[in-house]
C-alpha cells in the first residue's frame, strides 16, 4: 500500500473528488481527515471509508476562516499522529456573466478557491518545517485554469491563481521537501455539476467537447491525485496536469 499509515488531510472531503479521494487513500492504508463545511457528509465519508475497512476521522471546517483552520489542522495532526499529504479538494462555482457578477459573490467564490487553499497549505506546511519532515500537497484546480469559458468569471481567476500559486509554493518548498502540484479536471459529475446531466441537450454538448466524448467520474480524478501525492511522483513539483477527456486536446471541427 502506497501510503500505509501516513495522515493524509483532505478539504471539501463531504462530497465529489474529496469523497472519492478519501476513501481511495483510506483504500491505500492513509489515516484520513475528512474536512468539510457540512460535517453531516464529512461524518457520511468517514462512515464509508470505516464500512470498507479504513481509517478516517471528521471535521468541520470553513477553509476561510484562518482560527478555525489552525485548530481543525492541529486536532488533525494529533488525531492522525503524523500528517504527510493534503489534498485542497473545497471549492465552489458561480454561473454569472462578468456583468452581472454580484461583489459578494465574487468574494464567496474567490475566497473557498483560493484563500483557502493558501491557508490550508500555510498550515500543513508549517506543521511539516516545524518537525523537519517532507510531504506533499494536491491541489484541485481546473481546466478552467488553463483556459476559460463564458459566465464563471470568479471560478476562472481562481483557478488560475490556484494555478500560479501551485508553481510559486512547489518553487518556493521544494528545498525542504514539500511538493505541490494540482490537477485540472474536465467536466467531471458530482454534486457540483449534476444539474448539467439532467439535461439530455446539456449532457450531449458536455460529451462534445471532451475528445473522449465523455465526462469524466470522481474516481478517475481521484486516482491521479494519489499518483501526484505519491513517491511514484516523487520529481515531480509546480505542475497542473489536465485530467480532461482531450477537452484542451483542441475542438473538434
Amino acid at each position: 500500500m502506497r501510503f500505509q499509515d501516513q495522515g493524509v488531510i483532505i478539504t471539501g472531503a463531504g462530497s465529489g473528488i474529496g469523497r472519492e479521494t478519501a476513501i481511495e487513500f483510506a483504500q491505500e492504508g492513509a489515516v484520513v481527515a475528512c474536512t468539510d463545511i457540512d460535517s453531516d457528509t464529512a461524518g457520511r465519508t468517514v462512515e464509508e471509508i470505516e464500512k470498507r475497512g479504513g481509517r478516517a476521522h471528521a471535521f468541520t471546517l470553513d477553509t476561510t476562516d484562518p482560527k478555525a483552520v489552525k485548530t481543525v489542522f492541529a486536532a488533525a495532526a494529533e488525531r492522525m499522529s503524523r500528517m504527510d499529504v493534503l489534498i485542497n479538494s473545497a471549492g465552489v462555482r458561480e454561473i454569472e456573466p462578468v456583468v452581472d457578477l454580484p461583489y459578494e459573490e465574487w468574494c464567496r467564490v474567490i475566497n473557498v478557491n483560493l484563500t483557502g487553499v493558501f491557508l490550508c497549505s500555510q498550515a500543513f506546511v508549517r506543521k511539516l518545517t516545524s518537525e523537519g519532515t517532507s510531504g506533499s500537497i494536491v491541489n484541485l484546480a481546473s481546466t478552467l485554469g488553463l483556459t476559460a469559458a463564458p459566465n464563471r468569471p470568479a471560478y476562472t481567476a481562481s483557478k488560475h491563481a490556484v494555478v500560479g500559486l501551485t508553481k510559486e509554493m512547489g518553487l518556493e518548498l521544494g528545498e525542504s521537501g514539500i511538493r505541490v502540484n494540482a490537477v485540472g479536471p474536465g467536466v467531471t459529475r458530482t454534486a457540483l455539476t449534476e444539474r448539467y446531466f439532467q439535461n439530455p441537450d446539456m449532457a450531449d454538448t458536455v460529451k462534445s467537447i471532451h475528445a473522449m466524448n465523455r465526462w469524466g467520474e470522481a474516481r478517475e480524478i481521484a486516482r491521479v491525485i494519489l499518483f501526484l501525492a505519491s513517491e511514484d511522483a516523487s520529481f515531480m513539483t509546480g505542475v497542473t496536469v489536465p485530467i480532461d477527456g482531450g477537452w484542451l486536446a483542441g475542438k473538434k471541427m
